[in-house]
């Protein structure tokens, strides 16, 4: 009998259920993340803040939280002082309301937000898959193999585990090309070594099971048995270390982006949106804290999904008194 889906389960999923219908709704409801509008008039503005954008004939455009006709002219309030065009070379005037303020630029902080979303969410995926990939080959091998090749990548493991990953991270970065191949490169050359240890691990306990025994002596290929055979056993740890993994993936890519080694402006991520909200915290504390927020639920909803699937196969997932 499947045991029920964990409490923590549901909040994980429900945690990222949420957040993929707002990263795939946004660019529908929500303006242009990369449009800059005017800074004087739309800088720096608070959460919940409207104001009129005023579209002119030679095609620049002003900001400004009041508008007045008077005597044939459009007067707009930019920033502190009160500035007039004839309404002649006025081709539109249109409110717009950022839900969550506007950065220094005058760009919309949701959709920054939200497309930065898009960005951490793809580069954690795809550094995974490579990491999943190359750590399931290796683990594979190992726990396979003869034990001469088995004590060779296990060692070769253990020595990759030894290195200090961020400062490795950042000194290579620092000589490579920021790009986000780069990121996603980087990020799963060194998170494959779990996948591997957990994988190996795995296969030395399949190794003495009557199933196993049974295939070999059947005399099938040893790549049909490791994939045919072992991979299916290995799914459900494989999978909640894999959410654990991208949760560490996204932080990881967070924390290089914030310190100018990561996904490279102007494309937003939620680690260089946070740092360039940080040089600026003490006029709009929301730009540093709602990319924060960001990661924070994210790493939460990853962690949830990872603790019910390990309870799940526990087999603890019901109600506890």
């Amino acid at each position: 009998m499947t045991p029920p889906w964990s409490r923590r389960l549901q909040a994980g999923l429900t945690l990222l259920a949420c957040e993929v219908v707002a990263v795939v709704a946004a660019p529908f409801l929500l303006p242009d993340p990369n449009q800059i509008q005017d800074p004087r008039g739309a800088s720096l503005l608070p959460p919940l803040s409207r104001v009129w954008i005023v579209s002119l004939a030679d095609g620049t455009s002003w900001a400004g939280s009041e508008v007045r006709r008077q005597e044939g002219k459009l007067f707009v309030y930019r920033g502190r002082s009160w500035e007039g065009a004839e309404e002649t070379a006025v081709v539109s005037v249109q409110p717009q309301w950022y839900l969550l303020g506007s950065d220094t630029l005058g760009r919309d902080v949701a959709s920054r937000l939200v497309a930065a979303g898009r960005i951490s969410l793809a580069v954690g995926l795809l550094a995974l898959g490579l990491a999943v990939t190359w750590g399931t080959g290796v683990g594979l091998a190992a726990g396979l193999g003869p034990p001469w090749l088995d004590r060779l990548l296990m060692a070769l493991v253990d020595a990759a585990l030894a290195v200090p990953v961020l400062f490795v991270l950042l000194a290579a970065s620092a000589f490579l090309r920021p790009s986000l191949a780069t990121v996603v490169f980087m990020l799963a050359l060194f998170s494959w070594m779990g996948v591997a240890r957990l994988v190996r691990g795995q296969a030395l306990v399949a190794r003495e099971q009557p199933w196993f025994l049974a295939a070999r002596g059947l005399g099938l290929p040893p790549l049909t048995v490791a994939t045919v055979h072992l991979l299916p056993h290995t799914l459900t740890p494989l999978t909640a270390d894999a959410a654990l993994r991208l949760a560490d993936l996204i932080l990881l890519e967070a924390a290089l982006s914030f310190l100018g080694f990561g996904v490279p402006p102007p494309v937003p991520s939620w680690g260089n949106m946070a740092a360039e909200g940080f040089e600026v915290w003490r006029l709009a504390w929301w730009l540093p804290l709602l990319p924060g927020l960001a990661i924070t639920v994210t790493v939460l909803a990853f962690a949830l999904i990872a603790d019910g699937l390990g309870e799940m196969a526990r087999g603890d997932a019901g109600p506890r008194g």
